[in-house]
């Protein structure tokens, strides 16, 4: 045990007199969650919407002022014709055009039937669907108030309740992936030059002829980026909770579990990367970017894994970071329970094993 301590002590020397290791360690990490939980939202806000109103009677300026009052669009200058209209589509400035008819109060008392002409930039479908239904909830939600007595012979209304966040946070979607992404790239990457600095370094020789053993070697190595990668994960959580307002509904000691796990996983494969490549720059890319496109990608965070081919949902079950990221999902959203994780635990701790043993296996007690 003493010569594994002076081990881990002089791996700790190591990560800390390298700037671009800590730098990568807790600079990557922060800048990341800033990232995602920020700039990147599923919500659609800020939209912005040219109106032509032809009609300029009460009915178009209140429909106008509804739109202009929403937080989802911001109402650029009005237009005057359809070039107008199709000038600004092709600059970008607008993502929704709205055109009142010049008859359009007279059709509605009359025929009782109104027309509005919506146009939607399309080049981005899931955009322009959820700009016309907003569009779509607020033109209804005005109709009804003209006349609330209308009466059909019977009526479907349905009563929408919001699951497991009910102020419509776009951050939750992406803090338990984002975590996930951390944890594969910071400690695989870390774990995986750690063998391979040795190598550069012409140091392997010393390791190889100490008494210490291969297994210890491989621990030590990893007893460090294990340490560090949970105190940057109380930072990821200390950021979620007081910086994009998280709730953490489960249990922390369950989550505090799980990701140990999924960081030993992590550095399991990095110590496998480690010992079958010869150079840092290599394993570095092997890690990074091998491990950063499956993980958003493949794991559901960014793209739904039920709208994918069959072929790649089947590939998505030998991605790590796909089962943490249900994890995390179903504990810090959700607020479940292990009976709820089970599986994907022991998935996590059979990958661990698995990738440890090939590590153990692959690792060279011999100089070629």
């Amino acid at each position: 045990m003493k010569q594994l301590y002076a081990f881990v002590k002089k791996e700790f020397y190591h990560v800390f007199r390298d700037r671009r290791t800590l730098l990568i360690l807790f600079g990557l990490p922060i800048v990341q969650i800033i990232l995602f939980g920020f700039a990147l939202s599923s919500e659609v806000k800020n939209i912005g919407v040219a109106i032509q109103d032809n009609a300029r009677d009460v009915h178009s300026e209140q429909l106008t002022n509804r739109i202009k009052t929403s937080s989802y669009f911001q109402v650029q200058a009005a237009v005057i014709n359809y070039k107008d209209i199709e000038d600004r589509f092709k600059e970008g400035s607008i993502k929704c055009a709205i055109i009142f008819p010049a008859n359009f109060a007279a059709d509605l008392y009359r025929t009782g039937g109104a027309q509005i002409q919506i146009i939607a930039d399309a080049s981005d479908p899931n955009t322009a669907t959820i700009v016309t239904n907003y569009l779509t909830a607020i033109i209804g939600n005005y109709q009804q108030e003209l006349n609330p007595n209308a009466k059909l012979s019977y009526q479907i209304v349905p009563q929408l309740r919001q699951l497991f966040n009910e102020k419509q946070n776009g951050s939750l979607n992406f803090i338990p992936g984002v975590i996930a992404l951390i944890f594969m790239i910071v400690s695989t990457a870390l774990t995986s030059v750690a063998v391979v600095r040795e190598k550069e370094l012409g140091t392997m020789e010393i390791l190889l002829v100490s008494p210490f053993k291969p297994i210890m070697v491989l621990i030590a190595k990893a007893i460090p980026y294990l340490v560090l990668s949970l105190i940057n994960f109380i930072i990821i959580l200390l950021l979620s909770v007081f910086l994009l307002h998280i709730e953490i509904k489960g249990s922390l000691l369950l989550i505090f579990a799980e990701s140990i796990l999924f960081i030993i996983t992590c550095l399991s494969l990095g110590l496998l990367i480690s010992n079958v490549t010869d150079s840092q720059q290599t394993a570095m890319l092997i890690s990074m970017m091998g491990m950063m496109l499956p993980t958003l990608l493949l794991t559901g965070f960014m793209f739904p894994l039920e709208n994918m081919p069959w072929i790649f949902r089947v590939i998505s079950h030998i991605i790590p970071s796909r089962y943490y990221y249900a994890i995390v999902k179903a504990v810090m959203l959700k607020g479940l329970g292990f009976s709820f994780v089970w599986k994907e635990t022991l998935v996590l701790a059979a990958m661990s094993v698995v990738l440890l043993t090939i590590a153990l296996k692959r690792f060279k007690i011999r100089l070629s």
